[in-house]
């Protein structure tokens, strides 16, 4: 039973938070490796589904050799995070402190990259923050990143405390 429910539980964290695919941006060899794809580390780009203007950009190492090239190796959970308003900011519904903006398997079952989504409602400031975590024991690794919501054109910005549920 307990087997079952690790099962169940693995098959659910490896679905995605959002339909989107992460677009690559560069990706550069780290370490070589003679017969078999190199150690890479590799820099995307996501929007915030939610939020219309912020777009986060985040590298992650990617394993080469042999089970690298079959897609099968445990990815470190090393993770940077840089999120910037690039337009005017808009938000299209209300959501809640931590809500997954982006979620990615980094193992073949057992671990997945999340970007989480809060507000700093004193600052009016959006923060993301990154991290790991394993079906059974968690990472400590992460990054954040902060976004203040700043006037673009003759608007107003909104505040983000706003959109918060609850």
């Amino acid at each position: 039973m307990i087997r079952s429910a690790l099962i169940a539980a693995a098959l659910v964290a490896a679905l995605p938070a959002a339909a989107q695919t992460p677009e690559l941006i560069l990706r550069k060899s780290t370490v070589f490796k003679l017969l078999t794809p190199n150690d890479k580390l590799a820099t995307y780009a996501i929007d915030d589904p939610e939020v219309e203007g912020v777009a986060c950009h985040y590298t992650v190492p990617e394993k080469g050799g042999v089970a690298g090239a079959f897609g099968v190796a445990e990815e470190v959970s090393d993770v940077s995070l840089a999120c910037r308003q690039y337009g005017p900011i808009k938000f299209k519904e209300k959501f809640e402190q931590g809500d997954v903006v982006f979620r990615e398997r980094r193992s073949f079952i057992f671990k997945r990259m999340q970007i989480v989504r809060g507000c700093d409602v004193k600052r009016n400031v959006l923060v993301y923050m990154v991290y790991s975590d394993k079906l059974i024991e968690g990472s400590p690794k992460n990054s954040t990143s902060t976004v203040p919501i700043m006037p673009w054109g003759a608007a107003e910005p909104p505040r983000c405390g706003d959109w918060l549920k609850g």
